[in-house]
């Protein structure tokens, strides 16, 4: 995730950086600058048609169009932006419910032996959860420390479930009261709960009929805009006609990347770095 100065505007307006979307679309911007550069001509040069043309009328269609494509792209930027949000905050719990439990452990357990374990163990979940999600490789390490997961396909569980035996232990062997075992299974239950709805927001893109209906939707508009607009703008067509594709396109290139929030791009969610202060506040608690 990029880390910037929210009022510093002239960083923003000159400097180009890797998730801007200008690079992205450069080359098809380009495609569209000619076609309409191409169109104006024919239409300035040769076809000359009369103020009475309905050709001409083609700008009107534009205006409605233009209202309704604005009300898809707040949508689809607004609905993107929600998954986005849900992550960030499900990792905020997450963050919040590692404190808690080491809080609770250190309080209610005093054998330095288990408090090791859970000082270990609490932060590896969220280690093992971020790789997870960005279907990243496990590191060798993790696996010298638990071995016991090596093996599982689904290793959030497996570490859920080291946690939840530890924690049974230490009841059976009565170094936990059944009360403070009722105290601590919050925590532990909601790790569980937070890699679910981690999972249902990575596996669950927006429908597939709605993305491809809005860029469809786009393309065909920016497509028709030089029939109408080369009578009144000439060449400058051209410019304008790229200009309005970037914009649009743009918000669906943006909607696009952070409707998955856990990946590797620029503005996915920062968890590499949540889990390792995780790791850090855990270790100073226990």
């Amino acid at each position: 995730m990029i880390s910037y100065n929210t009022k510093d505007w002239f960083t923003f307006i000159f400097r180009f950086h890797k998730a801007d979307t200008f690079r992205k679309l450069f080359p098809i911007m380009m495609a569209i600058g000619a076609y309409a550069a191409v169109l104006g001509y024919l239409e300035v040069e040769h076809w000359q048609m009369s103020e009475s043309s309905y050709l001409k009328n083609i700008t009107i269609m534009h205006g409605m169009m233009g209202f309704v494509i604005s009300l898809l792209l707040v949508f689809r930027t607004n609905t993107a932006y929600d998954r986005w949000w849900e992550g960030r905050k499900m990792w905020g719990a997450l963050v919040n419910n590692s404190r808690n439990l080491a809080l609770k452990i250190a309080a209610m357990v005093h054998n330095e032996h288990d408090r090791l374990y859970f000082r270990k163990i609490i932060p590896a979940y969220a280690i093992i959860l971020q790789k997870h999600l960005s279907n990243e490789e496990v590191a060798n390490e993790l696996f010298e420390d638990i071995p016991e997961i090596e093996h599982h396909k689904h290793k959030p569980n497996q570490v859920a479930a080291m946690l939840f035996r530890k924690v049974n232990e230490l009841y059976t062997e009565k170094k936990i009261s059944g009360d403070q075992l009722i105290v601590i299974n919050t925590e532990l239950q909601s790790f569980t709960d937070i890699c679910g709805a981690c999972e249902r927001i990575k596996n669950t893109p927006i429908p597939y009929s709605y993305s491809a209906f809005i860029k469809k939707f786009i393309f065909f508009y920016v497509m028709t805009l030089p029939f109408g607009y080369a009578f009144s703008l000439g060449y400058y067509v051209a410019p304008v006609v790229v200009f309005i594709f970037y914009v649009l396109a743009s918000l669906e290139l943006i909607a696009e990347e952070i409707e998955d929030p856990f990946g590797t791009d620029e503005n996915d969610l920062p968890m590499k770095k949540i889990a390792e202060n995780i790791k850090k506040h855990v270790e100073e608690l226990l």
